[in-house]
């Protein structure tokens, strides 16, 4: 690609808010292979490498791709040891008392409501059609990538090779996240393959999909044919609300409470955050809600986090785990709800 062409893709994908209405030792030998056949920061593919061969038959013959073609873009692939150093140091291993202050901050709360106010008929458009809650819709954007503002720097198909082909950890996982990428083909995202601009783990837009949730749950919301997740609101916002509406968002239930545990109470250590004990067990146990839930048969489960004053406990209900369903970290869940709390107390008081 030439310096003209190359810059004109980098326009493309640079997303200016006013356009949108709105302001280990195996992972250390890995790394070191990637460099030594590399000798430099990003180290070009080889369409001969027996790897890329074996993986373009396999799409050849389970998808019906054209060999000669897969090989052809995956040549234009380059590992990046960046993305290899970046996958080991994911920011969901803090605990919650550094984790939270990175996205419940003044900014991204003022930013989400100033989003929500400039984009109020999409946005509510969105959460009445999928039954999703509206500040939840904005929250998502604005952890993922800070409304637009951070999509991204690595191309995906750059990051699907990279850990596709050199993280032996999941490398299964993202090699199945690269056959999805060309299974999209130039035809179902707005921009060609080899050009989309993501995250480091190969995620997309401002709601961050992967190609998988791509496939299964982008949608052309603004009906011009095509799935634009970097520069239409439209298709950004019932996207992501698609994606909630999918996996089993209940709108107006309830997604977490704090809870003081009895002196007594009876020791639990869930296996995952996926409700599994009645609401009412909880209570005898030693675990009563803060809130007043109208169903006492709900059934939760419970969490403990390392907060800044000692630890909290919560008690998390089916719409938290949803939202454990686009990102499995119980941090991250806690923050996306904890965010669009305070976005909508802003957007209400404002509307007042």
């Amino acid at each position: 690609m030439n310096a003209a062409r190359a810059a004109r893709v980098r326009a493309a994908f640079r997303v200016d808010a006013s356009n949108l209405k709105s302001p280990v030792s195996l992972y250390r030998l890995v790394l070191a292979g990637a460099l030594a056949a590399s000798g430099s920061a990003a180290a070009t593919t080889s369409p001969a490498d027996p790897v890329h061969v074996e993986f373009a038959r396999e799409l050849a013959a389970s998808d019906g791709l054209v060999e000669a073609d897969v090989l052809a873009t995956l040549a234009k692939a380059k590992v990046q040891p960046a993305i290899l150093e970046a996958i080991a140091r994911p920011a969901e291993a803090k605990p919650w008392k550094d984790y939270r202050p990175i996205f419940l901050t003044a900014r991204r709360i003022d930013d989400g409501v100033a989003f929500y106010r400039a984009n109020r008929e999409l946005i509510e458009g969105a959460a009445a059609q999928y039954g999703v809650a509206p500040e939840i819709i904005v929250a998502i954007i604005g952890v993922e990538t800070s409304y637009g503002r951070n999509v991204g720097k690595w191309r995906v198909l750059d990051a699907l090779v990279t850990l596709g082909f050199h993280y032996p950890p999941r490398a299964k996982f993202f090699r199945g996240e690269l056959r999805q990428l060309f299974l999209l083909g130039d035809g179902h995202l707005a921009y060609p393959l080899d050009e989309l601009v993501g995250s480091y783990a190969g995620a997309m837009g401002w709601g961050q999909f992967i190609p998988t949730s791509v496939a299964n749950w982008a949608r052309d919301h603004d009906g011009d044919g095509r799935i634009d997740l970097w520069n239409s609101p439209a298709d950004i916002i019932g996207s992501v609300a698609n994606y909630f509406a999918a996996h089993g968002w209940e709108n107006g239930g309830p997604v977490a409470t704090r809870t003081t545990p009895a002196a007594n109470a009876r020791a639990i250590e869930p296996k995952g955050f996926e409700p599994m004990y009645p609401l009412e067990q909880l209570a005898e146990w030693g675990y009563a809600p803060a809130d007043a839930i109208d169903e006492a048969t709900r059934t939760a489960t419970l969490l403990t986090l390392e907060g800044a004053e000692g630890s909290e406990h919560w008690i998390t209900f089916r719409n938290f785990h949803v939202i454990t369903r686009y990102n499995r970290s119980p941090l991250y869940a806690m923050a996306v709800w904890q965010l669009s709390r305070e976005i909508a107390r802003e957007v209400a008081g404002s509307a007042q």
